[in-house]
């Protein structure tokens, strides 16, 4: 389609209303697909693609910069936390969550969910996207094949919006190559993507009825868009690695015609720090036990770190609101460099009970959670800290992040980051039995934010909710 071609639409396309969440059942996937923009595409759309051994898993956070595609959108700057995950099937890297099917020597096709990092600008909206409705992220749905050799990596790769935002296609071919010196890894890479009318219209259309002085009535319709970049690692010790990455994207004509976009090579940069819970610190092996978390609590009008000090501790609140989950759980690491110190990840769903001031809902949680137990009195009665971290999703947003957001007049999300700090004892130590030495009991938090609003992929919320539960905990 020529450049600065306008044309009108019968009818608008995507969310009217601000953030439009997926579905939950697509959602409770996107748990473990969350929090990282692309850092620069590897041979695969997937930067994150062979940085962890098999069975690996890492934790990290990334600073992520780039210029906005729209007009007066500035320089968009991004905290990004890392939860990482490499199984032999299943695999979870930060942004992107999905399955590894077999296809043969040196070559690979996956089934994946990924988030699309594109939309309008949340804390601070360009005054040429004044009076427009919200254009949300999606999730995309996907399938990619891809072949290696000594000549580098080809890749083809299908997404397709099913989050409800745009409903659009994509359809991505990329050639890369890794060049490895020591602990350096280097990967450039090219891709060319076709996006059909629908993804271009919704991101970077105008509609009817948002035409304004200087804003016509605009589709950008189907393009093909070009991207170089460079993306690399580098292993600072054996576990702690350094992760970066810039690119350039050059739009197609018709998005780069909008007279909401910038006409211009769009460009990002990412840096990041990772640490890898490698095989050489003694990973659980597969058959490793599985541990079982019941839990039950109420809200709190305390704050996080006033919880965890134990200066504040009430669940008497007006709302009474409550939860109730259960968790299923996997060791990673015994004992870090000799230390006692645990590695535990976990999964759940949780039931939010809310009294009727709207309908219950379920929440679903993924997070890597540590343990520390070297306490005087261990060898004794053991006794766990723990802190956890990662991503937690909900069917609504509960009333208690509802209620004092708007009184901020902030925004919400569904989805958001996820810590349970706790403090457990052993039951088996308590009453002297051994059969009960992986059972323990404890108190723990349940707390979901936004980072203070520097992330975009938790839609930049600066707030959230604390319930203070009870919980046991057994060794199967």
């Amino acid at each position: 389609m020529a450049s600065g071609v306008t044309r009108e639409r019968a009818k608008s396309r995507g969310s009217r209303h601000g953030f439009k969440a997926p579905p939950f059942a697509a959602a409770l996937a996107l748990l473990f697909t969350t929090a990282l923009a692309p850092l620069g595409a590897a041979a695969s759309s997937d930067s994150l693609q062979d940085v962890l051994p098999a069975a690996g898993a890492g934790l990290g956070l990334a600073l992520r910069a780039e210029n906005s595609p729209y007009r007066g959108g500035g320089v968009r700057n991004d905290f990004l936390p890392l939860y990482l995950y490499e199984g032999k099937v299943f695999y979870l890297h930060a942004y992107r969550a999905g399955l590894k099917l077999n296809a043969g020597e040196n070559q690979r096709v996956d089934l994946f969910l990924a988030h699309r990092f594109e939309g309008f600008p949340y804390d601070r909206v360009p005054t040429g996207l004044a009076g427009m409705a919200e254009r949300a992220p999606g999730v995309d749905a996907g399938l990619s094949f891809e072949r290696t050799g000594p000549w580098g990596r080809v890749f083809l790769e299908w997404l397709h919006d099913v989050s409800g935002s745009s409903t659009g296609n994509e359809l991505k071919l990329g050639y890369g190559y890794d060049w490895r010196s020591g602990g350096l890894r280097l990967q450039p890479y090219a891709t060319v993507s076709a996006r059909d009318a629908r993804l271009n219209d919704y991101y970077y259309g105008v509609r009817p009825d948002e035409a304004a002085p200087g804003r016509p009535a605009y589709a950008p319709g189907a393009g093909i868009n070009t991207e170089l970049g460079l993306y690399a690692t580098y292993n600072l010790t054996q576990n702690w690695r350094l992760l970066g990455g810039i690119a350039g994207t050059r739009w197609s004509s018709g998005v780069r015609g909008s007279p909401i976009v910038n006409d211009r090579v769009q460009l990002a940069g990412t840096l990041g720090l990772l640490y890898d819970f490698d095989p050489e610190h003694q990973a659980w092996p597969d058959g490793r036990r599985l541990i079982v978390k019941a839990m039950h609590g109420k809200s709190t009008d305390c704050n996080l770190v006033p919880v965890m000090r134990l200066s504040c501790t009430s669940t008497q609140t007006t709302d009474n609101t409550a939860l109730t989950g259960l968790e299923l759980g996997r060791p990673f690491v015994e004992r870090l460099n000799g230390w006692p110190l645990d590695f535990v990840g976990y999964v759940g769903a949780i039931r939010h009970q809310e009294r009727g001031l709207q309908s219950d809902f379920w929440e679903g949680v993924a997070y890597m959670k540590a343990y520390y137990y070297g306490f005087p009195w261990s060898d004794h009665v053991r006794t766990r800290i723990g802190f956890g971290a990662g991503l937690s999703y909900t069917q609504k947003v509960p009333f208690v992040e509802a209620r004092d957001q708007a009184r901020r007049g902030r925004n919400t999300s569904k989805m958001l980051n996820y810590l349970d700090p706790s403090i457990d004892i052993s039951l088996g130590d308590i009453f002297g039995s051994k059969r009960w030495s992986g059972t323990y009991f404890g108190f723990g938090a349940s707390h979901r934010s936004g980072i203070f609003g520097t992330s975009e992929i938790f839609g930049n919320v600066n707030g959230g909710s604390n319930y203070i539960y009870s919980y046991l905990e057994l060794e199967l």
